[in-house]
């Protein structure tokens, strides 16, 4: 597979990688079922042989039971570590109220949770999951240098965050924000409506314009989770998806039979052909399902193509 530079780093990462969210089985404190451990290694194990080098987490995930997950496939094959790229998240935390945490206590304890609990001494990217409405720049920044200092992080990104929000983290850092994760699929396209909707009239509801080009002139690389839109472009029955994903659906499944793949490369060949390189992370854990999305680093779409399946994700022609 296609490798791509991540941001201003110096990891040279497979320009599709894999979302470690639901290896760990349940959202729950139970143990983890045998069956769980072996499955979730089919599936990284899989990922390796299709060439993917790179590997997201988060604290969250599972409860923490994908890290786990992932650490027993590291510790019958140690081999591996040197050879791949992992990364974690912090910032969400679950309980009696939901909530987020980027304080400097928390920031440090999630990145050594999730050490522990991968079995690793170091992790290659660690990522601020969700914007704190309450965050403290400097602290943020305390936090992130100790844990480079420590040699326990080597770079740091984001996620779901704007230019403003990076903006301000950036005043405060050493280090450069190298990556920012976003919902982005084909029926997902609110960063890309905000640009092409530019001075029409539905662009009056817009309120964050240019993250892609802020990203793209910062260097920093856009990573798209959900990018598969959880299964329902390619054969996921949603009685509540309604005409729009139907249509779009049909584009896809058109495209896919002429190219002779499966819908699943065609959608993140769609994500891959955007300027911006932005790295797709598929969570999916179906084997036949991440081998047919991988098919997408051999496919090229046409100008034509990409805005065939844009219009039909977005329900509505462009202006």
């Amino acid at each position: 597979m296609r490798k791509i530079r991540l941001g201003r780093s110096d990891l040279d990462v497979s320009r599709i990688g894999y979302g470690c969210m639901l290896i760990g089985g349940t959202w729950d404190n139970e143990p983890i079922h045998t069956t769980v451990y072996q499955k979730g290694e089919t599936i990284i194990r899989t990922a390796l042989d299709l060439g993917i080098n790179f590997f997201d987490h988060a604290d969250i995930y599972c409860y923490g039971k994908s890290e786990k997950v992932f650490s027993h496939v590291l510790k019958t094959s140690p081999h591996l570590r040197p050879n791949i790229m992992i990364q974690s998240k912090c910032g969400i935390v679950l309980g009696e109220i939901d909530r987020y945490d980027f304080s400097y206590e928390h920031i440090i304890a999630s990145a050594e949770g999730s050490l522990k609990r991968l079995g690793i001494d170091y992790l290659d990217v660690f990522l601020l999951h969700r914007p704190d409405p309450l965050v403290e720049p400097e602290e943020v920044a305390k936090a992130f240098r100790d844990l480079k200092e420590k040699g326990k992080v080597r770079w740091f990104g984001v996620s779901n965050h704007t230019p403003g929000q990076i903006e301000l983290l950036q005043k405060y850092l050493t280090d450069p924000i190298i990556t920012n994760q976003i919902e982005f699929n084909p029926i997902h396209t609110d960063l890309i409506d905000q640009g092409v909707n530019f001075n029409y009239e539905s662009s009056l509801s817009d309120k964050n314009l240019d993250a892609i080009e802020y990203c793209r002139m910062k260097d920093i690389t856009l990573q798209a989770w959900s990018p598969l839109a959880q299964g329902r472009l390619s054969g996921r029955v949603d009685l509540e998806s309604g005409a729009k994903i139907a249509a779009c659906s049909i584009v896809v499944k058109e495209m896919a039979e002429e190219k002779g793949v499966k819908p699943e490369a065609i959608i993140l060949a769609w994500i891959l052909r955007h300027p911006a390189k932005i790295q797709p992370i598929p969570g999916v854990t179906n084997t036949v399902r991440l081998v047919a999305a991988c098919e997408a680093d051999s496919i090229e779409l046409t100008r034509d193509e990409w805005y065939q399946i844009y219009i039909a994700g977005r329900g509505e022609s462009i202006p």
